[in-house]
């Protein structure tokens, strides 16, 4: 039987043991994106059979994570359907990968309905891509670093929570700057920003900022994801300066690089179907994408 509670910092090791058995390069099993998002996701979780059982619910529809973790997978499936029917609620998974789909249509068959969610498909990179720049396709990219270098007295330096005031208030004036195009779920990513900030250390977060003089102009955000892959859950930057997003990009993953020599990629997550974010991410040429599915059951 599943028994599901609202998820807290203490569950923090028990899911990040589970992630890591899952190992995959998904956004969406590792701690820090269920715990930041909460407030806006309002997540169940719980565990079963070595796997994590995580009942999300949004704009009053609940659905179902996959249940990442090891061991079989089926009585945990089955539980998770007695629970919807229980509850009175269409079975819906949601964040399945390209590599569950097998799993699903093996299980499920024609019972069930597979809906490709472009707009959540994370954008993987190559570590020692974004940390070079190297290649024709970035010569761009190249350029805005350069201009950035020429036009700004800068250093970067890494995040402690020291510096957590000075990114509060660098996001709270990034709030009030940016564009038009920035402004779908702002509200959201705002509050799951504030979180990192408040419970940085707790997390395990990793963080860098970007300095012009004594102006900070730019922040990172992440955390491990899988064994080679670190997540980069947000990213902010002064738009009208020259470069900075360019630029705090690069040294991020240098820094990152420096502290988790394991890393091969960085997912810097989806693009929520803006087409400004998206056409951000494939100008970055990523070198794959994590595939995400709704799985919807017709019955059962």
């Amino acid at each position: 039987m599943i028994e599901l509670h609202p998820v807290t910092l203490a569950d923090k090791p028990w899911i990040d043991a589970l992630a890591l058995a899952e190992n995959s390069p998904s956004a969406d099993y590792n701690f820090g994106n269920i715990f930041l998002w909460d407030e806006t996701y309002h997540q169940q979780v719980g565990k079963l059979d070595g796997r994590m059982v995580s009942m999300p619910c949004y704009e009053d529809t609940p659905f179902f994570a996959w249940p990442i973790g090891s061991g079989d997978i089926v009585p945990v499936l089955d539980e998770m359907r007695a629970l919807a029917a229980g509850q009175g609620f269409p079975f819906v998974l949601r964040g399945v990968t390209e590599d569950h789909l097998p799993m699903v249509k093996s299980l499920w068959g024609d019972a069930c309905t597979v809906t490709e969610e472009r707009d959540l498909w994370d954008y993987l990179y190559a570590a020692e891509k974004l940390d070079t720049l190297s290649g024709k396709h970035l010569h761009g990219k190249r350029n805005h670093i350069h201009r950035f270098e020429q036009e700004n007295d800068w250093y970067f330096s890494p995040i402690t929570a020291d510096d957590i005031p000075a990114c509060r208030r660098m996001l709270d004036r990034w709030m009030e700057t940016c564009g038009e195009d920035e402004r779908d779920g702002i509200n959201d990513e705002y509050a799951a920003i504030q979180r990192a900030f408040q419970c940085y250390d707790a997390l395990g977060l990793d963080g860098g900022m970007l300095w012009s003089g004594s102006r900070l102009v730019a922040f990172s955000i992440g955390e491990m994801a899988a064994a080679n892959t670190f997540d980069a859950h947000f990213e902010k930057a002064y738009a009208d300066i020259n470069g900075a997003y360019t630029m705090i990009n690069r040294e991020f993953v240098r820094y990152i690089r420096s502290v988790h020599p394991q890393v091969e990629w960085i997912n810097r997550e989806d693009d929520t179907g803006r087409p400004s974010l998206r056409q951000s991410k494939l100008s970055y040429h990523p070198d794959r994408m994590v595939e995400k599915y709704k799985v919807v059951l017709h019955h059962g």
